[in-house]
């Protein structure tokens, strides 16, 4: 018997891919960077750039930190190259908490949680505390990257008004009480974008509202290491009312290198193991040999930081002396006591995101202010970071901006 062979199937038509997942809402509604964004257009070498927060890489104590390298690899391989405990190297918690007990506010090791840059305690923070919907308070203007944190928590971000002088504590007593907030986020010395430092009374004011009230404080003080003058301000976190509910956060990207990407924070028992949890969940530890390395740097990073300071002192000189030719007529500026950072107000006519382009063409860069504001932004606002260039850089700088500006 002959059994006929099937015939051949039809050939079949690929079905359409289906489409894929969308990306979280959080990731669309929030930004990018403008000053990551500005810095890749203006990465051309004969752009004179006031637009970043970099600190000058001329003044990284290379020697110390390559000598530190050698040792820790040389001395101690196995356990820089290893895993570490999420909390951090032992001997670096220790080294911050005698470096904070000695600049007023006793510390122990346990109290501290390495991070992988002080930004990164900014998101473990945000993960450790609010929930999609939660309220937080933030200065006017703010930080941009404790914007994008918080943002990306889904946290509805409140600014509370204040003036040259840093947030006002009646208006934040005012808002707690209204907006019922989980936070209140400040850099309080120095402070990006505006380089004002908030008086001692006032921050007293405002530990008495977090406890009053029932806050948390986010303190961010990556600058606090960089003051020309006048005297150094106590911590919202030393303050009475405020031992209990405020996270401090610090970094060495300013005082030693960002590449190395090493901060801290100094919190409450019950939020920094939160916040560990959460860390665990991100990158497990931060790395041991960067750990390990800092901590053999930390003996001579005062001394080091003191060379900083002079030179960082004489740029801010530089650039404030040169701002009355460059700016136009009306524009008013604050003169910082410290960080890295001078904010400028042009007359309301003027648009610095507008201008931005203009400014360009004549191979100079600045930071537009509006983005740094969580509600409705002052457009004749700029930033301008004066510690990258030499004060010869920074004169031709403010020449080619001044063209810019009246073009």
């Amino acid at each position: 018997m002959t059994v006929a062979e099937p015939a051949p199937a039809a050939p079949r038509t690929p079905a359409a891919p289906a489409a894929v997942p969308p990306l979280a809402a959080r990731t669309t509604a929030v930004g990018g960077s403008p000053v990551r964004d500005i810095l890749a257009v203006t990465a051309r070498p004969e752009v004179i750039n006031f637009a970043g927060g970099l600190p000058a890489p001329e003044l990284f104590d290379r020697q110390a930190v390559a000598a530190a390298f050698q040792a820790v690899l040389t001395e101690t391989p196995e356990r820089a190259l290893q895993y570490s405990t999420t909390e951090g190297e032992p001997v670096l918690r220790a080294g911050l908490a005698a470096r904070t007990t000695g600049h007023g506010l006793a510390t122990d090791a346990d109290d501290v949680l390495v991070t992988t840059g002080s930004q990164q305690g900014l998101s473990l923070l945000a993960t450790a505390l609010l929930e999609p919907g939660d309220t937080v308070l933030v200065e006017v203007p703010c930080y941009l990257a404790a914007l994008q944190a918080f943002g990306l928590a889904g946290a509805r971000i409140v600014a509370v008004p204040g003036d040259a002088d840093g947030v006002d504590p009646d208006a934040l007593d005012e808002l707690v009480a209204r907006e019922r907030p989980k936070l209140f986020y400040t850099v309080p010395t120095f402070q990006n974008p505006t380089g004002r430092t908030l008086p001692a009374d006032r921050r007293a004011a405002v530990a008495h509202v977090a406890a009053r009230r029932g806050l948390w404080i986010v303190e961010d003080d990556p600058y606090g290491e960089l003051r020309y003058e006048g005297e150094r301000v106590p911590w919202i976190a030393s303050h009475p009312g405020a031992e209990d509910r405020t996270a401090l956060l610090g970094s060495f990207s300013k005082v030693m290198a960002p590449g190395l990407r090493l901060g801290w924070l100094r919190a409450p028992a019950a939020l920094r193991r939160a916040c560990a949890v959460a860390k665990q969940a991100a990158d497990l530890h931060t790395p041991t040999v960067n750990q390990l390395v800092a901590a053999r740097c930390l003996p001579g990073l005062d001394a080091h930081v003191a060379g900083i300071r002079e030179v960082y002192r004489v740029r801010r000189d530089a650039l404030l002396a040169g701002l009355p030719d460059a700016l136009p007529e009306g524009a008013v500026w604050q003169r910082p006591e410290g960080g890295m950072f001078v904010w400028v107000r042009l007359p309301a006519s003027y648009d610095t995101t507008a201008l931005l382009p203009r400014v360009v063409r004549h191979d100079v860069a600045y930071v537009p202010g509006a983005p740094f504001y969580a509600g409705e932004p002052d457009r004749s606002t700029l930033r301008l970071c004066f510690v990258t260039q030499t004060p010869e850089e920074i004169a031709e700088g403010l020449r080619r901006l001044g063209e810019g500006l009246h073009s």
